[in-house]
């Protein structure tokens, strides 16, 4: 009979504390964190009020969402010149040192890695499987981010409802800092501030993207390469002798994959021509390195273009494209877009600023460099064999 008393007595001191928890959960989880975070419990007392008063969603985001502690702050800042006790200048002290804190622990991290660091106007270009590319911004980062519904060309194609249950992949420029990518999905739609949202899950898996690499396609292009000897320095020039067969493997508007006959040798400076559709392309450039297949008797350059007339180009990116699968298109667009966001911001931050190319390459090599004649003598002996690419 104890035993069952006891028992029945634990059952619901355990259903109190689970309802007590359940009651106060946000805000024992508020003092927990505040407290891991070096705040003494008077300090977030006060913050709890402050978090309260600013209308924190989750008030425990203050200790973790620099959008969230900059709201507050400003907050505390405005008690503290109205006329306070100094409570709170001693508050927006430790806040300040608490920033500083957060700032560094991000950049020692070379960048952010959830996005719950993101602000409020930030850009987002947004992939939703099938249907394109869409730009939208934040206007809200809380529990879940409130976005703009995505448009496209200045309307909306897809409504809100029709976005809800999606997964999304979301690229963005974060001004002064670098490119970032991560996927998400679409959890409802709402409306803030009078605007119609949909809202994003938060991610903890926020990557870095590299620079916008020129994407490359697998081809079967018959060309014709031409050796560059010393002296020779109109790279764009269409020669008409001495050239030798070979096939164009891949391609991008950075280099190319070829395969010829014989041995190849890297560093060697080059010229190949080709036709997309009606029209020649001459690319001039270097061997950076070289595959033997010496069963069959042949080579692999992995070719780097230093050099490409603007509209050529054009017409390579436009044969690029063409031959992408939707999927990898729209992953270019989204980088294209923000490397676009990342030019404007650099122009809108003055002329000091910096942007990269949207092609990773090194620069063009000093004039004869690896074109030495014993190198080019080499190449010249195989490809003067007669051992041209196989036709397939």
């Amino acid at each position: 009979m104890y035993i069952l008393i006891a028992f029945i007595a634990l059952l619901a001191a355990a259903g109190l504390c689970a309802w007590i928890y359940s009651v106060f959960r946000i805000k024992i989880n508020f003092f927990v964190t505040g407290l891991d975070s070096k705040f003494s419990f008077g300090d977030l007392r006060l913050l709890w009020n402050v978090a309260v008063i600013c209308g924190l969603d989750e008030p425990v985001n203050l200790f973790w969402s620099m959008p969230s502690l900059v709201k507050c702050m400003e907050r505390v800042s405005q008690l503290a010149g109205d006329g306070g006790d100094g409570k709170y200048a001693k508050i927006l002290s430790k806040l300040y040192d608490y920033r500083t804190r957060l700032q560094n622990e991000s950049d020692g991290k070379k960048g952010i890695d959830s996005t719950s660091y993101l602000s409020r106007g930030q850009k987002l270009r947004i992939i939703l499987p099938g249907r394109g590319v869409f730009t939208s911004e934040i206007l809200n980062n809380g529990r879940e981010m409130s976005v703009s519904v995505p448009r496209k060309d200045s309307v909306i194609p897809v409504p809100a409802e029709e976005w809800v249950g999606h997964d999304v992949s979301v690229y963005l420029w974060r001004s002064g800092d670098a490119s970032y990518v991560f996927d998400t999905s679409v959890t409802g739609t709402g409306v803030f501030v009078g605007k119609p949202v949909i809202t994003l899950r938060q991610s903890f898996e926020l990557h870095r993207t590299q620079k916008r690499r020129a994407v490359r396609v697998k081809c079967m292009i018959n060309a014709e390469l031409f050796v560059v000897r010393d002296g020779e320095n109109d790279e764009s020039a269409v020669e008409t002798r001495g050239g030798y067969r070979c096939r164009l493997e891949d391609i991008s508007e950075a280099g190319a994959l070829v395969r010829i006959g014989g041995k190849g040798v890297p560093n060697v400076r080059i010229k190949l021509q080709f036709n997309i559709r009606t029209m020649l392309i001459v690319m001039s450039g270097v061997v950076r390195t070289v595959e033997f297949i010496g069963e069959k008797g042949q080579s692999l350059l992995h070719f780097e273009c230093t050099h490409i007339e603007p509209e050529m180009r054009n017409e390579v990116l436009a044969f690029v494209y063409k031959m992408l699968p939707d999927s990898d298109r729209e992953i270019c667009d989204a980088l294209a877009m923000t490397a676009d966001d990342e030019k404007s911001d650099s122009a809108a931050s003055g002329p000091g600023s910096a942007w990269l190319s949207e092609a990773d390459g090194g620069g063009a090599p000093e004039s004869g460099a690896g074109s030495a004649s014993g190198e080019t003598d080499e190449i010249n002996v195989f490809l003067e064999d007669g051992k041209d690419a196989d036709a397939p």
